[in-house]
C-alpha cells in the first residue's frame, strides 16, 4: 500500500495541477519540499510543512514511513529528481507518482525542438566541463545549470573551446509568471539579472580552431598534454576495443601516464568509471587537466606505484597496464583483484615485460598479439614508412 505520494510542481503551482496532485498534497500529514516548493503549494497544505534540511537528506522521510507523507519536486521527479533518489530505498509499490512537465520538455515547447533529437543535460550541482564530450556542430542541447551565474559561465566554456559563435538561449523560470526566453552569442553574452532558476538552450557551432572529441576512441594524440608517456591513437583504438567497455563497469588504468586510456574508457559512455594509477606527480596532475579538457572531471586519481597503490580500490571489471613496467608483483595484484569475467589488457613496449606476459600466458591462456604502426615520413628529399616501436598486448578473461 502507498504512503509516500510524489508530486512534480512547476513555476505556475497549484493552477498547473491535476485534481490527484493536489489531493495528495491536501491529504497529506507531512508535507517536504524546498522552500519554493512549499510557498507554491502553500494554499493547499494541510499538514506539517518540513522543508529540506541542510544539508540535504531523505532520512526525515524514511523515518516517518506509514504516515501520509507527500514530497514536492521541480517538474518530473524521475527525471534528475528527488524520486530518483527516494526510489533507491522505497519501493515503487509504496509511492504514487504525479509527475510535472520538466523543464527540459517546458524549454523543447518554447524553441520547437523535437525532444528526441536534443541532448538533454543537468549541470545542476555538476562541473561544466561534463558538456564538452557533446560540443559538435550541429548539436541542440538542453543544459539546466545550478544558478543565476551558469549562463555566463557556460558561454565563457563555449568560447574557450572555439565555439563561440554558437547560440545560447537563456530559459528562466518556465512555466511561472516570470517566465523570460533571451538569446544572446556565446562570445558575445552579456545577459544579466537571470533567474537562479534557468535552462540553457545551445544552438552549437564549431569555429575552425574548436575542441570537437569524436565518438569513436583513437582520439587525436594531440588533444592530450603529455610528455611522451601516451598510448598512442591507433593503439588506444585496439586497446580499447579490447577493453570491450560495457554499461556501469569500473577500469583500472594502471601507470596512466597522461590518463588517455582511462579517458576514452569513461567517454564511450556516461555511466563508466575509471581509476586512473600513476606514480608520478607531474603525470598525475596532468592527467587531472586532461580529465576537465576532456569533459570526465569525475575520472579518480590514485597517486602511487602498484601495487600499493591498488589497496581499497573499488574492483574492476577491467584492467589496462601499460608501458615498460617489469614487477610480476603488480601484474598478479592486479589479476587478484579483477572481478570474475573481467578483462585484463598489458601493452608491452619492453622485453622485460613482454617475457613476464608471455610467462602469464603460458600459465593462464588468453590471446597474445604483436601491434605496430608505420607512419610516412621524410627520407631526405622522399618519403618512406618509419615504424614507431611495436607492442605486444596480452589480453586475458578472468574465469
Amino acid at each position: 500500500m502507498s504512503w509516500l505520494s510524489i508530486v512534480g510542481i512547476g513555476e505556475d503551482g497549484l493552477p498547473g495541477l491535476g485534481e490527484a496532485a493536489r489531493a495528495a498534497i491536501a491529504n497529506a500529514e507531512f508535507v517536504f519540499g524546498g522552500t519554493r516548493h512549499l510557498e507554491l503549494a502553500a494554499p493547499a497544505i494541510v499538514g506539517t510543512a518540513r522543508p529540506w534540511p541542510t544539508p540535504f537528506s531523505i532520512e526525515p522521510v524514511i523515518a516517518l514511513r506509514g504516515s501520509k507523507v507527500c514530497v514536492l519536486a521541480s517538474g518530473d521527479p524521475f527525471h534528475h529528481g528527488v524520486g530518483v533518489t527516494l526510489a533507491r530505498h522505497i519501493d515503487a509499490s509504496q509511492m504514487q507518482v504525479h509527475p510535472h512537465p520538466s523543464s527540459f520538455s517546458l524549454a523543447a515547447a518554447r524553441l520547437g525542438w523535437p525532444l528526441q533529437d536534443v541532448l538533454t543535460l543537468s549541470l545542476h550541482g555538476r562541473p561544466l566541463d561534463l558538456i564538452r564530450p557533446h560540443l559538435h556542430p550541429g548539436a541542440r542541447i538542453l543544459a539546466l545549470t545550478s544558478d543565476e551565474h551558469g549562463p555566463s559561465a557556460l558561454a565563457q566554456l563555449l568560447t574557450e573551446a572555439g565555439f563561440g559563435i554558437s547560440i545560447v538561449t537563456v530559459l528562466e523560470a518556465l512555466g511561472g509568471p516570470d517566465e523570460t526566453v533571451r538569446t544572446n552569442v556565446a562570445m558575445n553574452f552579456a545577459l544579466t539579472g537571470v533567474n537562479p532558476l534557468n535552462l540553457c538552450a545551445i544552438s552549437v557551432v564549431a569555429l575552425p580552431t574548436a575542441r570537437i572529441l569524436s565518438l569513436t576512441p583513437g582520439r587525436d594524440d594531440s588533444l592530450f598534454e603529455h610528455d611522451g608517456q601516451i598510448t598512442k591513437r591507433e593503439i588506444r583504438a585496439l586497446t580499447l576495443s579490447a577493453l570491450a567497455p560495457r554499461r556501469g563497469e569500473t577500469l583500472w588504468d594502471i601507470g596512466a601516464g597522461s590518463g588517455s586510456i582511462a579517458i576514452e574508457w569513461m567517454l564511450a559512455d556516461p555511466s563508466l568509471r575509471a581509476v586512473a594509477v600513476e606514480a608520478d606527480p607531474p603525470r598525475a596532475a596532468r592527467i587531472i587537466r586532461n580529465a576537465t579538457a576532456f569533459g570526465v572531471p569525475d575520472l579518480t586519481l590514485a597517486i602511487g606505484t602498484a601495487p600499493a597503490a591498488l589497496a581499497g580500490l573499488e574492483p574492476p571489471h577491467a584492467i589496462f597496464v601499460g608501458g615498460g613496467g617489469s614487477d610480476p608483483g603488480m601484474l598478479d595484484a592486479a589479476i587478484a583483484a579483477l572481478r570474475p569475467n573481467g578483462r585484463l589488457v598489458a601493452n608491452a613496449v619492453t622485453l622485460e615485460l613482454e617475457a613476464i606476459l608471455i610467462t602469464k600466458h603460458a600459465e593462464l591462456g588468453g590471446t597474445l598479439t604483436r601491434l605496430s604502426v608505420d607512419r610516412a615520413d621524410a627520407i631526405g628529399s622522399m618519403t618512406g614508412w618509419k615504424p614507431a616501436r611495436p607492442i605486444m598486448q596480452w589480453v586475458w578473461v578472468k574465469p
